[in-house]
């Protein structure tokens, strides 16, 4: 009898730890969903301007796609950031296109309706 209760014991404890293993990876797997999702869609867009011509760039994307989206033509030297001869001026910061990326979208709301600058 005393071995009778004893294979109950442990049949209840392995229960109890399947089920509570179970819980903790339902639970780790369906976090690693929400958080996955959330970033993949979440998109964060910054406004850039130039000479009223107005369009929105993902945040970080390359600098030299994005003004050449606008129309903007900066002269090439090196491609590298070294010579300087492409800096730009975007919302007031001199920036390198060649090497640069799209800054993220001004705090302030006049900004954020009129974008950056680029000059």
């Amino acid at each position: 009898m005393n071995t009778f209760k004893s294979v109950i014991f442990l049949f209840f404890a392995a229960a109890v730890a399947v089920n509570a293993f179970q819980q903790s990876t339902s639970l780790y797997s369906t976090r690693a969903l929400t958080t996955s999702s959330t970033s993949s869609t979440s998109l964060h867009m910054t406004v850039l301007t130039y000479k009223g011509k107005k369009k929105n760039f993902k945040e970080g994307s390359p600098l030299k796609s994005a003004v050449a989206g606008l129309g903007v033509k900066p002269r090439y030297s090196c491609k590298k950031g070294d010579c300087g001869s492409c800096t730009l001026s975007v919302g007031g910061q001199r920036v390198k296109p060649c090497v640069g990326k799209v800054p993220a979208e001004p705090r302030l709301k006049s900004l954020i309706e009129k974008g950056l600058e680029i000059k």
